[in-house]
């Protein structure tokens, strides 16, 4: 019998419906399955599938990475992880054998260029300070020299921790130092050197080095210094923090006293700091060589303090003095003021730092006279007798000139117009002169060029060419006006006459001396004849009358001595207006001793003094004390001539 069919299941899909039954239910959907691409022919998709197709082709599949090379697809094969195991392996084995191989080379065959570039990269080279130069004057004495000294500094990683408190309290009790900088010093981390006193004399070095103390050490250096007192600051000058001169003979002599630094070798810490220690000596320092210079410091100093007092006590602006040996040109001393001390140049300023008896110029007045009539007896237009008819006024073009004095019309002979300071004689005997005479020999006297010293700042002064002379020029060049000097050209005028008519170019380094003592002179001064030697005496007979009763310096008379000179007073320009009016006066007075033989030459300048401007009564005096001090410092002997008589006036007409 057989077994009844089962009924279909209405909701199964593809259960038909039978008539006279329930409908059929809508069949269920199934989950959409991926679209491969392809169905079976006839199929149809449904309204979303449509939209799903749709939107999949609109969205960017990304790229497939592209296959592997064939030689790996044979090498590498998923099923195969011995051979990447392999490769890796030999391919690690192959980089150590590089890196090994490398290691090799630095450390083995190029050790010795790797280890040389390496001590490069650590060590430099730095300057050893080496001995500067002295300045001394002609016997040796110094103006300024350098002391040794030492500049003390501590390694913090030498520093033992049972002597550090006794090291901090031992610096700061024997250099005056401040306790916490001290400490900090002491202390300071990574580096291996810090200067914690610098200027400490060798014996108080000494004294802390015998205290057995790690970690402290010294350095040499050297400190220049300048004797108090000398008087001789604005010439000798001063040198700046780096040890090279900036004023004065320090900076004009700087190559020969500063010598050559040494070279040595320091390991440069990674904080930049360096280790002296740790380097060695590549050059010894070659000391500088000392300058000898013609100045007395004994002269020199009394010069200056005799200058200082003079223009103290007149109130002037400043002054300028300088004493000359004729016969050799040498200066024994060279002062000016203001001046200041070379251990404290902050106190003052470039008007101190410059030497003004090269470096300013003024009139020089009267003691020009000098030069007019030395030209005119040279050239044989006058005498020491010839009379000359002399007004108390002269016109001349558009201008009167006039005498210091108003004694009326007078008869002076050359010597009385000298004596006298006549400037309507000397005018007149300038006519006959002529401009280009009279400027050839204040060229050949020294006036309008260098004097040969080349001493840093010097002005040569203004003396036109006569071409350019108009009007009132030659009368007014005549007495010292419209030409300007400084106080070594005039002094170098005064010394020519002294020296029988002979110019000697001034100087004031007399030479070098090595490391070994060896002294090497400076070359020879030029020596240059202006005048005849019977000019000279001539003229000198004439300046020794101006020191006389008749003359207008008596003050500069010395007991014992007989004595030359010539007062000069002149306007200044006022520099705020370009005029005379407001300026002031220029006062000198330069002469030699003793007049019959002379031995010495000094220079006084005074600028702008309150009260006594008159050359003979404000100069006059410091002449008469500085000639007197260097006259029994050179020990020159007392004249022992009398001064023969000379005819100053004529009572008779005529000229």
């Amino acid at each position: 019998m057989s077994t009844p069919r089962r009924p279909r299941d209405p909701r199964r899909p593809g259960a038909a419906g039978k008539s006279g039954s329930r409908p059929a239910r809508r069949p269920q959907r199934e989950a959409p399955r991926p679209d491969t691409g392809a169905r079976a022919s006839g199929e149809r998709r449904s309204p979303r599938e449509n939209r799903a197709a749709s939107g999949e082709r609109r969205r960017r599949r990304p790229t497939p990475p592209p296959p592997p090379p064939p030689l790996l697809r044979r090498t590498f094969r998923r099923g195969e992880p011995g051979k990447r195991i392999r490769f890796g392996g030999a391919l690690a084995l192959a980089v150590l054998v590089l890196f090994a191989g490398r290691l090799v080379q630095i450390q083995g065959i190029e050790a010795e260029t790797y280890a040389e570039a390496a001590s490069e990269l650590r060590l430099q080279t730095i300057d050893i300070p080496t001995l500067r130069g002295a300045i001394t004057d002609a016997n040796g004495d110094p103006f300024a020299l350098s002391a040794e000294v030492r500049t003390v500094f501590v390694d913090p990683e030498e520093v033992r921790e049972d002597q550090r408190e006794e090291l901090i309290d031992e610096l700061v009790t024997r250099f005056d130092l401040d306790e916490d900088e001290v400490t900090a010093k002491v202390d300071a981390t990574p580096t291996r050197y810090q200067v914690v006193a610098r200027k400490v004399s060798p014996g108080a070095w000494q004294e802390l080095r015998e205290l057995g103390l790690r970690g402290v050490g010294a350095e040499v250096d050297y400190e220049r210094v300048y004797p108090e007192e000398t008087g001789a600051a604005d010439l000798v000058g001063f040198v700046g923090s780096e040890g090279h001169g900036l004023e004065g003979l320090e900076a004009y002599m700087d190559t020969i006293l500063a010598g050559e630094a040494g070279k040595r070798q320091v390991e440069v810490g990674l904080d930049g700091t360096q280790i002296p220690m740790a380097g060695g000596l590549v050059k010894d320092p070659v000391p500088g060589r000392d300058v000898r210079l013609t100045l007395d410091r004994d002269v020199q100093w009394y010069v200056a303090q005799t200058l200082a007092e003079r223009v103290e006590e007149l109130d002037a602006d400043g002054g300028s003095a300088i004493v000359m040996i004729p016969g050799t040109g040498e200066i024994i001393a060279m002062a000016d003021y203001p001046s200041y001390t070379p251990t404290d140049i902050s106190a003052g300023g470039p008007e101190e730092w410059s030497n003004g008896a090269v470096a300013e110029t003024f009139e020089p007045g009267s003691t020009n006279k000098v030069i007019t009539v030395g030209a005119a007896l040279e050239e044989g237009l006058t005498t020491p007798e010839t009379v000359y008819t002399v007004p108390y006024a002269l016109q001349y073009y558009d201008q009167t000139f006039r005498n210091s004095s108003n004694n009326g019309t007078q008869r002076l002979t050359v010597n009385g117009i000298m004596a006298q300071s006549s400037n309507v004689g000397t005018i007149k005997i300038a006519d006959q002169v002529g401009p280009g005479v009279l400027h050839d020999y204040m060229t050949r006297f020294g006036l309008g060029q260098p004097t040969g010293l080349a001493l840093p700042g010097e002005e040569t002064g203004i003396l036109t060419d006569p071409e350019d002379w108009w009007g009132t020029q030659l009368p007014s060049v005549s007495i010292g006006h419209s030409v300007t000097v400084n106080a070594a050209q005039m002094a170098s005028v005064y010394a020519t006459v002294a020296n029988g008519g002979v110019r000697v170019e001034p100087r004031v380094v007399a030479g070098t001396v090595d490391t070994e003592g060896a002294f090497t002179p400076a070359d020879d001064p030029e020596r240059t004849r202006v005048i005849g030697e019977e000019t000279a005496e001539r003229l000198a007979l004439m300046l020794e009358a101006v020191t006389s009763d008749e003359g207008t310096a008596p003050q500069a008379r010395i007991d014992g001595y007989r004595v030359a000179g010539k007062t000069g007073t002149a306007n200044r320009v006022n520099p705020e207006t370009g005029t005379y009016e407001g300026g002031g006066y220029t006062s000198t007075f330069a002469g030699f001793a003793p007049a019959d033989a002379p031995e010495v030459v000094v220079q006084v300048v005074l600028h702008n003094p309150q009260g006594t401007y008159y050359g003979g009564e404000a100069a006059g005096p410091a002449f008469n004390d500085i000639m007197s001090f260097a006259l029994k410092t050179l020990k020159v002997p007392p004249t022992t001539t009398d001064p023969p008589a000379i005819r100053l006036f004529e009572e008779e007409d005529g000229d």
